[in-house]
């Protein structure tokens, strides 16, 4: 599932439109602040080669929206590339202009930026050595600055040391921010695009009975013409020798199809309202049932009931849940897993108990976040915390409940999961049933 999802996500993939839109913005400051340097506070600046890098920029920003449409995804080389350009392009307009003695030097820190949120960590550390390093040779090799004619501005070598270490700081703060606020928000998009895989599926398997009874539909007039044609054929060849047996079978296997096509019309129809239907421990023993041939004791254990046994609708996703938080404890657990329930006027709950060693304290505040670090392995299969779990989380949130996980109370003795869902969200009247209604709350 994970190998279908990657295969169609751009991994850092920049968006050409993207980066195209940020260098025109970049050119019109570029330009604004020369026009207004020279010709409104009227300092001596070198326009023609200021504009001339101005120009070079404004041409590949042309050439890119010419020879590739808007939605074209640069490969991660070609937009380090550009990148990189981009980067000579305004070292060059700061070495005209100042170097870091020029306000606009902390500019230098946008290339890497851009770069950290959408290419892999390796080009983006590269990046950010060459930004340094241009950095540094604009600390020492630069034009003065633009001042008033007949002046020269000299700053200090502090203040140059000053702003160098500013500049490199942004570089290195901005660019590690950056790159793991992206990180997280691609990690997260790949973990809800899984959650939506699981969730198709189960809904295709929910269909079946469906599908069933429409091809139950579409087979019957023609199985029935088959019988008919065999039946007269039958009583035209009456006992020849050659060809009774075999038409005896055709008409004896055609009866078999029509009635194989009548039971499963009848499980679609007459049977929904009652598949539908799941009471509340029919659902804790279909969760553990899959999970009880890997060497782990899986017990059940009924808490406080109080009323009635609270009866849901029939849910895919909030199987696959609870399933994910078994199989989770049973990996973690050492020799059993405890399932405890109750119920009540008001609310719904599930405990899963194991004896492993609990959440370490560094992930217990994370547990539910998608690809976080495992826990060490107790005992039997020794799986992650990690997609899996934060798809169980999504999916049982979904259907209205509310999700808690700890440890015991006796350090390392073991972790929990707790599962409650509002009793008026959890049972589904009869009446919705009967008139073919579907509870929104519980609804996948």
């Amino acid at each position: 599932m994970l190998e279908d999802i990657r295969a169609h996500d751009p991994n850092h993939g920049l968006r050409l439109n993207t980066l195209i839109k940020l260098r025109w913005l970049a050119i019109i400051g570029q330009s604004a602040a020369v026009i207004v340097v020279a010709f409104g506070l009227d300092f001596p600046l070198p326009v023609g080669l200021c504009f001339a890098l101005i120009a070079a920029s404004a041409w590949l920003n042309v050439h890119l929206a010419i020879r590739y449409s808007a939605a074209h995804r640069l490969a991660p080389l070609a937009s380090l590339g550009i990148l990189t350009f981009d980067a000579f392009q305004l070292a060059g307009l700061l070495y005209m202009t100042g170097g870091l003695t020029n306000p606009f030097s902390l500019l230098m820190t946008v290339p890497v930026v851009i770069s950290a949120t959408s290419l892999p960590l390796r080009w983006t550390a590269l990046l950010g050595f060459l930004v340094v390093a241009l950095t540094t040779a604009l600390a020492v090799f630069h034009r003065p600055l633009p001042w008033f004619p007949g002046t020269e501005l000299v700053m200090p070598l502090i203040y140059i040391i000053g702003v160098w270490i500013a500049v490199v700081s942004s570089i290195a703060f901005t660019g590690v921010y950056a790159y793991r606020v992206a990180k997280e928000a691609r990690l997260l998009a790949n973990a809800l695009a899984a959650t939506e895989l699981v969730l198709q599926r189960e809904q295709h398997i929910s269909a079946l009975d469906g599908l069933a009874a429409a091809a139950a539909h579409e087979l019957g007039t023609p199985l029935a013409t088959i019988a008919l044609v065999a039946r007269e054929m039958e009583r035209a060849l009456g006992k020849d020798e050659r060809f009774s047996e075999d038409v005896t079978l055709l008409r004896t296997q055609s009866e078999r199809c029509r009635e194989i096509l009548r039971q499963l019309t009848s499980l679609s129809s007459e049977g929904e309202a009652h598949m539908a239907r799941q009471p509340f421990t029919s659902l804790i023993e279909e969760t553990a049932a899959p999970h009880r041939d890997f060497g782990i004791d899986i017990r059940l254990e009924p808490g406080t009931t109080e009323g009635p046994e609270p009866v849901g609708r029939r849910n895919p996703g909030v199987i696959y849940g609870l399933g994910n938080l078994v199989e989770n404890a049973v990996d973690f657990a050492k020799e059993s897993v405890t399932i405890r329930w109750h119920w009540d006027a008001d609310t719904v709950g599930l405990l899963v108990v194991d004896d492993g060693n609990g959440f370490p304290a560094e992930i217990l505040d994370r547990i539910g976040e998608p690809y976080m670090s495992k826990r060490s392995s107790g005992g039997s299969s020794g799986g992650g915390l990690g997609l899996g779990l934060f798809i169980a989380k999504t999916l049982l949130e979904r259907s209205g409940a509310q999700i808690r996980f700890g440890n015991l109370a006796e350090k390392g003795k073991g972790a929990y999961a707790e599962v409650i869902w509002q009793r008026s969200i959890f049972v589904v009247p009869d009446d919705n049933l009967e008139s073919g209604e579907k509870s929104p709350k519980l609804e996948s």
